[in-house]
């Protein structure tokens, strides 16, 4: 394995150099009738080279058209790109001539082509055949199609509610803790792809528990809500599970948890965004010196769990650069 890009570890901007992957298709529906026919939609994924913050579009076809509209949406709220990277496909390649042609022209893109000639806007494509070149990309596509496959299943929705749900799972994986914000031990936030966003934690609106309520109970509205809920379930509990590495008897030694660890408390109920973080006030050890029961201590109070109930967050594994609003973070799951 070689070393991370100089893309992956070098402070920036969020967004600044991205990779770009398509997710789909999913099945729509034309309008809210009963008549109605159904389209495909595809899910245009950007993620960040530096942070791993995800941003999610809705496109409805694999033209270059649809995705240069969909990249100008991303441009207009996360600013202008200096690298894209991407695989080989053919809407890509074609898109990449369609850009290169808009931002040449010298009729009516005269602004743009100068704006966007000046920022040094590139797009790179990783070797044919070759998709491990594009792994941060394709790990978001893996994180996101799955569950919302699952979540989904043959359920149909409109253009207007697939958009909406989109943006919530969006808010989903851009609030995963990536490592501890300080080490100071009252400290209870961990950094996020969110803080790269908006400066600090993504919170969702309060919503009320909708996950074991029957389908023929719940109106379109709470139908959306219920899938997110769905999502968020499957989702944060994979996540955890990955931070969660543990090695058979035999093999090479998992650490032991220490004083002062910031750890992701596993809770069943908790809701969408909401992660319920801690910090081990005292470990347990038994016997053989394995610590298997931890103390923590929360925002609510002081718990004692099993230490299989808690995921660490990395910390000797991670590399944080903070400086005048710019950050690096690499070697954390995704």
């Amino acid at each position: 394995m070689g070393d991370l890009p100089a893309l992956r570890t070098a402070p920036a901007r969020p967004f600044l150099n991205c990779g770009v992957d398509y997710a789909g298709p999913i099945l729509i529906k034309e309008k809210a009738s009963r008549n109605r026919s159904f389209l495909k939609a595809y899910i245009c994924i950007f993620v960040c080279l530096a942070t791993k913050a995800v941003h999610l579009e809705v496109v409805q076809s694999l033209t270059s058209r649809a995705f240069i509209d969909a990249l100008k949406r991303f441009i207009s709220r996360r600013g202008l790109v200096a690298e894209i990277w991407s695989d080989n496909a053919t809407n890509f390649i074609g898109t990449d001539r369609m850009l290169t042609k808009l931002l040449a022209s010298t009729a009516h893109k005269q602004s743009l082509h100068s704006f966007c000639s000046e920022k040094g806007m590139n797009w790179r494509f990783i070797p044919p055949r070759a998709p491990h070149f594009g792994g941060l990309w394709e790990a978001a596509v893996k994180s996101m199609k799955r569950h919302l496959k699952r979540v989904m299943g043959s359920t149909t929705v409109t253009y207007e509610s697939l958009n909406t749900l989109i943006t919530q799972i969006e808010a989903v994986l851009n609030s995963r803790p990536l490592t501890p914000l300080s080490s100071d031990p009252s400290d209870l936030i961990p950094l996020t792809p969110g803080h790269f966003l908006v400066g600090g934690p993504l919170i969702a609106l309060p919503q009320e528990d909708l996950v074991d309520q029957p389908l023929a109970r719940v109106s379109t509205y709470k139908h959306l809500q219920q899938m997110l809920q769905h999502f968020w379930k499957r989702w944060s509990r994979e996540y955890v599970t990955l931070l969660q590495q543990r090695h058979k008897s035999g093999s090479r030694e998992s650490p032991n948890l220490q004083p002062g660890d910031m750890v992701i408390v596993a809770e069943e109920n908790a809701p969408p965004l909401e992660w319920p973080m801690g910090r081990i006030l005292a470990v347990h050890p038994g016997h053989d010196g394995v610590v298997r029961v931890i103390t923590i201590r929360t925002v609510k109070g002081v718990i004692k769990r099993a230490a299989r109930r808690v995921a660490r967050l990395p910390v000797e594994q991670h590399s944080v650069n903070l400086c005048n609003g710019v950050a690096s973070v690499h070697n954390v799951p995704h």
